[in-house]
């Protein structure tokens, strides 16, 4: 199958044992001179076999660093048909790298295609009928293939020989990453043979245990091994060494007018991207934007695919001009070359910070740059905190959600749908042993059958009624998802979608027209269809209101809040800081100042309440507030920063009360609403659901060293 092997016009620093055709295309057709240090260092592993995990900045040549060997060796040992997966977790991310793949698979007469929702039904056709070598598509639509009756999963993926999972850390950091790797082992089983398993990531705290998890059930019988040439690898622990390089400035403007108001008077002529943490603040933003004149385009996941699209591909071709998205963004999606990089207020973590800032300094003549444009005080602490800990060279771990025992009961289901029936006592060989889709998923296995969502003959088990009713609309369309989306309404411009909006903006009490913000342009609601989620709209030149509903377990982690609170205590961070910004943070640490103290935490009275300022982030304070429930305030409502405690409070009560709460720590109390938002928390016994949100709201390790911490009060009555 493979072209005759090509003489290369010019020597290229390429590895022999990549395939000739390759190296000649390489030289010749990309006009490289060498490969990077990740694709070279990438060859020998993967053309070995081995798993990995490549690390590599964001524009750093991963692809092609997983790719090349693993063509190579399609070439070298004569797989057939569908062989490679290579899997994303957006589908614009997708359709972005598809080209290049398509490329680089022709070079050697192979073929890559795409699978995702938004493909027609002729290509799937095509697909089904001569498989591609290289199929990208997500692990959503993975699922959708395996309990789909139009597809031959077990033709489809018999000869199926590597994965190649881009943006790794974004799936384990959440229950998609369970899904996968559920998906992969049934996969596994499939095929006949282990995977070869490639993760591709940007800097990440804890790529050694990164690659043990993406391993799976092969984790103790795989070689594995992380290459990271290009970086030096992140400590979980910070340091106190030279800052890492960058461009980073950090202002306070007070309000999202005045960062448009800014946005618009710098950097006039430059291609700016502005992310914004929540899709409310990116349509306020642009909307003020455009009025001053700015030409701005608009990205976040309540707009149609097709607009954002086009916005991406007008940024990608324009100059002078601004993008503003969520996190959509965030991720490896080329819009070209920016100028700068612009985040309002602070994201929620260092590796995401890495993530967008990976976005600038591409060009030989640039350096990575981040411009902070902070609209509140306590916006203002995490953006210093957050930079405090990026100037000591720490990035978070990824930490896959614990307990994840709801995935079990969704693999439960879409097993039985894949194979119609299923042994009673064979079924865990499907995910090859590896927990939680083992034997201790048996007391959700008796749920299920108990509650009709499978039945058995026999030793037969297959999906019961009950599943049916639940999850069997469109195809078990619910079932191959694992993420909740809460419910929007589709706003209609004729037959033109302009967006999706939040019920909540349909139903409150308004004086006067109601009139919503979408894609940076104002709709009156002219009508409403209630049982189609639909409302019909037109363009107006009054004010709109944007609103989108989240709910979230938690808030900011124990180190970002740490790091806040050594910001107060005189800690400064390794970047420029304006006027504006130096003015404002020496406001922000008289305002908390008697919050703070170094070496203790502090216990003080505000009015009537006794507050303990752990500064301890929302997990370590939720968990410490069910495990004092004997000193803390029954009205609890801790923050990220505090928790109350009870008015009558003593040193001599908290003592006695705290002398063993180290060895008692309790998991924290689950809001009703989380269970209910918790996807297929109904295939599971409440009590099982309750505990693995309580799992994941807890932090033990950070409640413990804040009980270990001394504590100084100032609690008299005043």
């Amino acid at each position: 199958m493979s072209p005759s092997t090509c003489d290369t016009a010019v020597s290229v620093d390429a590895p022999q044992e990549l395939h000739p055709s390759l190296v000649h295309h390489i030289v010749n057709t990309l006009e490289w001179p060498s490969l990077r240090p990740l694709q070279r260092d990438a060859v020998a592993p993967l053309l070995a076999g081995e798993d990995a995990v490549l690390l590599a900045p964001t524009a750093g040549g991963k692809t092609e660093a997983a790719v090349f060997p693993l063509l190579t060796a399609m070439e070298r040992d004569r797989w057939e048909g569908l062989s490679v997966l290579y899997l994303c977790p957006l589908k614009a991310l997708l359709n972005n790298v598809l080209p290049r793949l398509q490329t680089y698979t022709s070079w050697l007469g192979r073929s890559a295609a795409v699978w995702h929702g938004d493909v027609t039904e002729s290509a799937r056709r095509r697909v089904r009928t001569t498989p591609p070598d290289v199929l990208l598509t997500t692990p959503e639509s993975l699922e959708g293939m395996l309990v789909s009756t139009n597809t031959d999963h077990h033709r489809l993926f018999a000869g199926l020989r590597a994965v190649v999972v881009d943006e790794v850390h974004s799936f384990a950091a959440d229950d998609r990453g369970w899904h996968l790797l559920a998906v992969l082992e049934r996969l596994h089983r499939l095929a006949g043979a282990p995977l070869q398993r490639v993760g591709l990531s940007a800097t990440v705290g804890n790529p050694a245990e990164l690659l043990t998890w993406l391993q799976g059930s092969g984790r103790d019988a795989r070689p594995g091994r992380v290459v990271a040439p290009d970086i030096a690898l992140p400590r979980p622990v910070p340091n106190h060494d030279e800052p890492p390089p960058g461009d980073i400035e950090l202002d306070y403007v007070g309000s999202t007018q005045n960062a448009a108001t800014v946005i618009a008077a710098l950097h006039r002529g430059e291609k700016r991207l502005v992310f914004c943490d929540s899709r409310t603040v990116v349509e306020e933003l642009g909307a003020a934007l455009r009025a001053k004149g700015v030409t701005t385009f608009l990205s976040h996941a309540s707009l149609p695919l097709d607009d954002r699209r086009r916005a991406e591909a007008a940024f990608a071709e324009a100059r002078d001009c601004v993008i503003v998205a969520t996190s959509t963004l965030e991720l490896g999606i080329d819009v070209g070359d920016l100028d700068r990089v612009i985040q309002i207020d602070a994201p929620a973590s260092v590796a995401s910070f890495l993530q967008r800032l990976g976005r600038t300094g591409r060009r030989g003549d640039t350096v990575r740059n981040c411009l902070f444009l902070t609209r509140s005080h306590g916006a203002l602490l995490s953006a210093a905190g957050l930079m405090h800990l990026w100037g000591q060279h720490f990035v978070e771990p990824v930490q896959p959600p614990p307990e994840p025992r709801h995935i079990a009961a969704q693999q439960l289901l879409a097993l039985s749908l894949q194979e119609n029936t299923v042994g009673r006592a064979l079924w865990p060989e499907a995910w090859n042993g590896l927990a939680p889709f083992d034997t201790s998923a048996q007391p959700i296995l008796r749920h299920l059958e108990d509650e009709g969502f499978l039945e058995r003959d026999g030793e037969m088990l297959f999906l019961g009624p009950a599943a049916e009713r639940r999850y069997g609309r469109r195809n078990f369309m619910d079932l191959t998802a694992v993420f909740t989306a809460p419910p929007q309404f589709t706003a209609l411009w004729g037959r033109t979608e302009v967006g999706r909006t939040d019920p909540l903006l349909l139903i409150e009490q308004v004086q006067g027209p109601r009139v919503l913000l979408l894609g940076g342009r104002s709709w009156e609601v002219t009508w409403i269809d209630w049982s189609r989620r639909r409302c019909q709209v037109q363009p107006t030149d009054l004010p709109g209101k944007a609103h989108w509903h989240t709910y979230s377990l938690g808030g900011a982690s124990f180190a970002l809040t740490r790091a806040t609170r050594e910001i107060l205590l005189g800690a400064e961070p390794p970047v420029r800081l304006t006027q504006r910004a130096t003015s404002h943070l020496a406001k922000a640490r008289e305002e908390y100042a008697t919050t703070v103290h170094s070496g203790a935490s502090v216990i003080a009275r505000t009015g009537t309440d006794v507050v303990w300022w752990t500064w301890g982030g929302f997990a370590a304070n939720a968990t410490l507030a069910a495990s004092l429930s004997a000193l803390a305030d029954e009205r609890q409502r801790f923050t990220d920063t505090h928790l109350r405690l009870r008015a009558d409070l003593t040193p001599d009560m908290w003592r006695a009360g705290t002398a063993d709460a180290g060895e008692r720590l309790c998991l924290p109390q689950v809001d009703e609403r989380a269970v209910s938002g918790l996807k297929f928390s109904d295939a599971l016994p409440v009590r099982l659901a309750e505990a693995t949100l309580a799992q994941r709201l807890a932090n033990l390790d950070g409640a413990q060293l804040l009980l270990r911490e001394p504590q100084v009060f100032n609690i008299e009555a005043g």
